[in-house]
């Protein structure tokens, strides 16, 4: 919100609940300071019905997200006694975030970042509905606040810079989706800048076929890095698992979208479980970019 201070949410350093997992197969961002990784996660909220609790879930999300080795991930749903936990189990990461219900409240579009990697330098947060300015504002007939966070970033290891927004569109109203979409192309189009922009989320959209989609792709305005390599991992895969079980013909809804000079090399949908229990009731999605001139 523009009137409102900014604040940025440190993390308290921690002793992170290791299990055993299988690592996603990328190499760590510090390896080469040309390649910038990417995740974005919807964690489920802090809901304490098992055998989904969110203690039971805390240390399988904590290593999933440990071995995806993101330099800067997009989290969908964390409430904030939820994210400072993360928090403590991931000191290497940092965060920002406002609750959608304004402050501490509700949902948040949290984004946690390596700050010895990226520096943030400026941030801000909209609401999604027709005062995108008012918190906690909404508009078209979804009951649910969404938002976005976005941050300015730069990189640490080569001085570029770029833009990350961070959302979470409506699972219900599809005039609120597409009117979503049609804001925040909006919003990423004002900023009048060569600088690269990333785009992740959950977006409660089928990619390729819901108008959201097209309205965020079309004319080339942003690509679709599941596209934009075919160094793919988890083809097929839906990205929404509700617990229940990885639907081998099934939907991305959880999507990285880009402009600018970012080149895919690799991206990958993780249907990691634990003797049969998922961390989320969605798949992270993990995109690895190296910088182009």
């Amino acid at each position: 919100m523009r009137n409102q201070p900014r604040r940025m949410f440190k993390l308290s350093v921690g002793l992170a609940v290791g299990t055993a997992l299988v690592a996603i197969c990328f190499p760590n961002a510090f390896a080469a300071t040309n390649s910038l990784i990417v995740t974005t996660y919807n964690l489920r909220y802090a809901s304490t019905k098992k055998p989904n609790d969110w203690p039971t879930r805390r240390p399988l999300v904590a290593q999933v997200i440990r071995d995806a080795t993101p330099d800067v991930l997009g989290t969908q749903e964390g409430l904030y006694g939820q994210l400072k936990e993360l928090a403590s189990d991931l000191p290497e990461y940092q965060w920002i975030g406002l609750g959608r219900d304004g402050g501490s409240r509700g949902e948040f579009m949290a984004v946690f970042y390596r700050p010895a990697r990226l520096e943030p330098l400026e941030y801000d947060h909209f609401w999604l509905s027709d005062t995108p300015d008012v918190m906690g504002s909404t508009t078209w007939s979804n009951s649910n606040r969404r938002m976005v966070t976005w941050i300015k970033f730069r990189d640490r290891a080569n001085a570029r810079e770029f833009y990350f927004f961070n959302t979470h569109f409506d699972h219900q109203i599809q005039l609120a989706r597409e009117k979503s979409a049609t804001l925040v192309r909006d919003r990423i189009a004002a900023l009048k800048t060569p600088l690269p922009v990333i785009l992740a989320g959950d977006f409660n959209a089928t990619a390729a076929t819901n108008a959201a989609y097209h309205t965020l792709t079309r004319d080339g305005f942003l690509t679709d890095t599941w596209l934009a390599t075919t160094n793919r991992a988890g083809e097929g895969l839906a990205t929404f698992n509700d617990f229940t079980g990885i639907k081998t013909n099934g939907v991305r809804i959880d999507w990285i979208l880009t402009r600018g000079s970012l080149t895919t090399k690799r991206i990958e949908i993780n249907p990691i479980s634990f003797n049969g229990q998922f961390p989320s009731d969605h798949c992270p999605v993990t995109a690895q970019f190296e910088w182009r001139d």
